[in-house]
C-alpha cells in the first residue's frame, strides 16, 4: 500500500504569514482599482462632489487618492475622526451614510463613509463620498426665514399608549448605556432629566422607570427625592444671590 506523504515539517506560523500576505496584496489590489475609477466617477457626478480613498493601514497619511475639491483633501492627508472611530470598532465597523460635516474651508458637506474590507473581511480602508451642500442649506435657510420657520423641528412621539412615550424618553436619556452599569451619579442624572421632562407626572411612570433602570421602586423614589431636593437648593441659592443687598458706599 502506498502512503501519501504529508508536509509535517512546515512551521505552523508559515501558513498564517502567507494568508496575511495574500490579504495585504488583495487590499492593495482593491485600492488600485478604486483609485482608477474615482476620477471618472466624480466627473460624472458633478463639481459639487468629491471622493476620497483611504488606506487605514497608514492612519497618519491614510488618503491615497482624491477626486474633486470639496474638502480640499490631498494625497497623504490623515484620516478624520470618523476614520478613527472606524479603526476603534475594528472589523465590527459599519458604513456611515449621509451624515453632515463641516470642512476646514467652511463648506457644509453631506458625507458617506463606505468601509472597505479585504478577502478575509478585515477593514483596511474606506471610500468617502462628499457632497457640498453649502449653497443648498443657505437657500433652505432663506426659505425657512421667509416662511417663518426659524428652528429645526424636534422629534415627537405620537402614540395612543403613554408607556411608549416613557420608553422613548428613557432611550434618549440612556443613549445606549446599560442600566446595570450606571454609576450612582449617572442614575441621578437620568432621574434629573426625566423629571425635567415631567415624566413622573404620568401615572405609573415611576414603576416603569424603576424596572428599566433595574432598581426597586423605593430606590427610584429616593433618587427622585434627591434630585428634586438638589433642584430646590439650587433655586434657593440663585434666588438669594439675586436678592443680596448692595453694600452702600
Amino acid at each position: 500500500m502506498t502512503l501519501t506523504r504529508t508536509n509535517s515539517g512546515s512551521r505552523p506560523g508559515a501558513n498564517a504569514t502567507s494568508r496575511s500576505r495574500r490579504a495585504q496584496q488583495d487590499a492593495d489590489q482593491r485600492l488600485r482599482i478604486l483609485a482608477e475609477i474615482i476620477g471618472p466617477l466624480t466627473q460624472s457626478l458633478g463639481a459639487n462632489y468629491e471622493i476620497v480613498l483611504h488606506n487605514y493601514r497608514i492612519p497618519d497619511r491614510s488618503v491615497v487618492a482624491v477626486a474633486g475639491r470639496v474638502t480640499e483633501r490631498q494625497v497623504g492627508s490623515a484620516m478624520s475622526e470618523i476614520g478613527l472611530s472606524i479603526l476603534g470598532e475594528r472589523d465590527r465597523a459599519q458604513d456611515r451614510l449621509n451624515y453632515m460635516a463641516k470642512a476646514p474651508n467652511g463648506r457644509i458637506v453631506n458625507s458617506s463613509t463606505i468601509v472597505l474590507r479585504d478577502s478575509h473581511q478585515r477593514v483596511f480602508g474606506a471610500l468617502c463620498i462628499n457632497l457640498d451642500v453649502t449653497a443648498i442649506r443657505h437657500a433652505a435657510a432663506i426659505l425657512d426665514t421667509l416662511s417663518g420657520h426659524h428652528a429645526e423641528p424636534k422629534p415627537t412621539t405620537f402614540s395612543n399608549d403613554i408607556r411608549d412615550v416613557i420608553d422613548v424618553a428613557l432611550r434618549e436619556v440612556l443613549r445606549g448605556r446599560a442600566a446595570a452599569l450606571l454609576s450612582r451619579q449617572e442614575r441621578l442624572d437620568v432621574f434629573r432629566v426625566l423629571d425635567a421632562r415631567s415624566i413622573f407626572s404620568v401615572k405609573r411612570a415611576m414603576s416603569r422607570v424603576a424596572a428599566a433602570l433595574n432598581v426597586s421602586r423605593a430606590t427610584a423614589y429616593s433618587c427622585l427625592q434627591i434630585v428634586r431636593a438638589e433642584t430646590v437648593k439650587t433655586k434657593l441659592a440663585n434666588s438669594s444671590a439675586t436678592r443680596r443687598p448692595r453694600l452702600s458706599r
